[in-house]
Parts: C-alpha cells; sequence; structure tokens
C-alpha cells in the first residue's frame, strides 16, 4: 500500500541540473528551504517529447509569478544534465524549449522520482507529478497524472497562493477572496 506523504517532511533530494544561464550545477530542497523558499518540484517523462515541451515552456513563461511568491520552480525527468542542455538549446519552433528561467534537473539514478512515488520502473521514466514543498520542508500539494495529459500553471500558482493564506480555502477559492 502506498504511504501518504503530504502533511510530512518532503524526501530530501540534490541533483545536477542545467541552470537558467545554462550551466551545469546542483538544486537542492535544503538550499530552497535555507533560502525560505516554497518549492514546486514537476516531474516529466523525458525530453524531446510532445507535451513535455508545452508544461516546461508554460511554467518558464509565467516564471515571474511563481518569484513573486517566493517559490523555486524545478523541473526533473531521468534524462540527463546534457540531454536537458541539448533540448533547451533547441528552438521552441522546433520542439526544443529555448531559454528557460528556472533549473531542470537530472534524476538519472531515479532516486528521486522513486522518492516521490512518481518512478514507472520498467521504463525508466517519471509520470508528471507535481510536489508544492513549504520553505519549512514539509510537503503539502501532490498530483500525479498520467503522462498524456499536461498541468495547468493557472491551476499550480493558485494551489501555491491557497497554500500561503494558511487559512481554510473554500472550493473554486481564488486569489484574493476570503478564506473560511
Amino acid at each position: 500500500m502506498a504511504e501518504r506523504m503530504v502533511g510530512k517532511q518532503a524526501p530530501r533530494f540534490e541533483m545536477d541540473a542545467v541552470l537558467p544561464n545554462k550551466e551545469f550545477g546542483k538544486v537542492s530542497l535544503e538550499e530552497n528551504m535555507k533560502n525560505d523558499k516554497w518549492t514546486v518540484l514537476f516531474f516529466y517523462p523525458m525530453d524531446f517529447t510532445f507535451v513535455c515541451p508545452t508544461e516546461i515552456t508554460a511554467l518558464s513563461d509565467r516564471f515571474d509569478e511563481f518569484e513573486d511568491l517566493d517559490a523555486e520552480v524545478v523541473g526533473v525527468s531521468t534524462d540527463t544534465i546534457h540531454t536537458h542542455l541539448a533540448w533547451i538549446n533547441t528552438p521552441r519552433d522546433e520542439n526544443g524549449l529555448g531559454d528557460l528561467h528556472y533549473s531542470l534537473a537530472a534524476d538519472t539514478n531515479h532516486q528521486v522520482a522513486s522518492d516521490y512515488g512518481v518512478l514507472i520502473e520498467e521504463e525508466g521514466v517519471a509520470l508528471r507529478g507535481l510536489f508544492i514543498v513549504s520553505p519549512e520542508g514539509e510537503l503539502q500539494y501532490q498530483v500525479v497524472n498520467h503522462n498524456n495529459i499536461g498541468r495547468d500553471v493557472d491551476e499550480t500558482l493558485r494551489v501555491l497562493q491557497a497554500l500561503q493564506t494558511g487559512g481554510l480555502c473554500p472550493a473554486n477559492w481564488k486569489p484574493g477572496q476570503q478564506t473560511l
């Protein structure tokens, strides 16, 4: 049986990544926590596919909104940093990503995808998992869906803002509305 993760400390991670400046570096949950940042961690199956670039670029296009909410966005697949960089260096109109405003991490040993419960072991790729972690390291939101369905950036921002209210947000709550 699967173990509940929401409301518990998020699995810690440190991964090699392609940073927004296209240099290789590291990303870690501990670093985001040390900087008092929320972490929006999302997994996608693999580079050079068709649904993935729509999500990755949509998140990047709205990065300023995440930054205004003190959130670091980290994209993760089981591909290598070299594959990530090649995809970033490919123009959007050629099924590439172009410049990104956040890091793409490489979970080449599949440990982080496994820790977060999104690894499809027989394929060595991740499901589309999205996790929001508080600056204190508590996993406060998770959603996992099939790989043929892209996620909604508006909904991700709405949930992040709802979590940051610290209040009770009713169904269909929108930023600026009263909490319960």
